[in-house]
């Protein structure tokens, strides 16, 4: 019996149909505009398919795992953690990667640079840093963030901000608020 077994020929013969399911199969193309009607930015979508798809190219499902979390106090709206599944070889050797690479940047004696620095004043601080300690540079930033906080002028009050409004004997009404008072 032939049932549920039509539509299978695309109107095409044999090796024309078996080049278009090659073709489809072999570049990912398509099916990265697929993706991409959902998932939104380029970058999402390239991380997706170079970094997150690797990782799951031998499992045959269960790629997703959902934790509940309970109820929101607001609405009392159920609320749910999504997660992406990852293998325990997988996870060992991202956190391997990390401990190398935070291995190599002790290494050379450089931290990255932080923000607002340019990267010839982190080279130099890394230069400078490299006979002492790492932390020593990190001290030092935090002791100028409190020096700054010392020194820097309290702002004034604005008017009217947290001042009482002053006393007129009358209970000031919306009909006096509005120019309309009647009297």
């Amino acid at each position: 019996m032939r049932h549920r077994k039509d539509h299978r020929k695309l109107s095409r013969t044999h090796s024309h149909r078996r080049a278009l399911l090659r073709n489809l199969v072999t570049s990912d193309l398509s099916a990265r505009r697929h993706v991409a009607r959902f998932v939104h930015g380029d970058h999402n979508v390239r991380k997706l398919f170079d970094t997150v798809a690797p990782w799951y190219e031998t499992r045959n499902g269960g790629y997703t795992r959902i934790l509940k979390l309970g109820r929101r106090l607001g609405d009392a709206g159920e609320m749910a953690l999504l997660e992406l599944v990852k293998s325990p070889e997988l996870k060992e050797k991202l956190r391997k990667e990390e401990e190398a690479a935070i291995k190599a940047a002790k290494a050379a004696g450089k931290l990255a640079p932080a923000r607002g620095k340019g990267a010839k004043e982190a080279a130099a601080e890394g230069e400078g840093a490299a006979g002492g300690s790492t932390g020593t540079a990190v001290e030092e930033k935090r002791g100028r963030a409190k020096e700054k906080r010392k020194a820097a002028p309290a702002k004034p009050e604005r008017p009217g901000k947290g001042v009482a409004p002053p006393k007129t004997g009358k209970a000031p009404t919306r009909a006096r608020q509005r120019g309309k008072s009647g009297e």
